[in-house]
């Protein structure tokens, strides 16, 4: 992987076939997901009612869609506290079999992850162990239709006809250490890809929208 960028990257594919997972070195460095982990949020309260046969109001399924379509925070830690506060971050951390991922306390926006933690939290949607039986058609139908200011990177890069069958979550800041925090997650329909990111706030979003879009772009066309 060939990327001229200033600050910190990283980026993992996770091939769902054969389990080959391919990535930065090393591998296991990690930075915070910022809104990306809206996705497990959503999963997790999805799947724990499912699990306690609730069935979730009109009004949750309306937050919930705004929050992966629109990256709504609104209710975010509503649901997150909900779901357990750093008790649903370990339960992704097992469930999902992530080998680098931390969770902070009272924060979903501040979990640490790898990009190939990303790329297995990816599969753990697909396969239905996220959002559970019940429930993962219609998360990765919400992820399939992100709008606005989240739909970036890595989808930008894709075929149209790939794109429309394509899960995305992504996760951007600026936060107060005057980097800007990129966290792409895409979900395709035989892999994943994960794509993180720190660099300096003066450089902008888009600079960290392009580097997720340029790794989607050489894996592609296999450089």
């Amino acid at each position: 992987m060939r990327l001229k960028v200033t600050g910190y990257w990283s980026w993992a594919y996770l091939d769902f076939t054969t389990g080959a997972l391919s990535g930065s070195t090393p591998p296991n460095t990690t930075s915070d997901t910022a809104s990306m982990s809206k996705a497990w949020v959503a999963a997790d309260y999805l799947r724990r009612a499912a699990e306690n046969n609730r069935q979730p109001s009109s009004t949750t399924i309306a937050e919930l869609s705004t929050m992966i379509r629109d990256s709504d925070t609104t209710h975010t830690y509503e649901y997150h506290v909900a779901n357990g506060n750093l008790s649903s971050i370990q339960r992704m951390i097992k469930l999902c079999g992530l080998s680098d991922s931390k969770g902070t306390p009272n924060s979903w926006s501040l979990t640490q992850m790898s990009s190939r933690d990303v790329t297995r939290l990816g599969k753990c949607i697909a396969d239905g162990r996220a959002a559970g039986p019940k429930w993962t058609a219609w998360l990765l139908n919400e992820m399939r239709n992100v709008r606005g200011a989240g739909r970036f990177g890595i989808i930008e890069a894709l075929p149209t006809g790939v794109a429309t069958t394509t899960a995305i979550k992504n996760g951007w800041l600026a936060r107060d250490d005057g980097q800007w925090h990129i966290a792409c997650m895409a979900v395709g329909e035989s892999w994943s890809i994960g794509v993180l990111a720190r660099y300096p706030a003066s450089l902008g979003k888009d600079y960290g929208a392009r580097i997720c879009r340029e790794v989607a772009e050489q894996l592609m066309t296999g450089a």
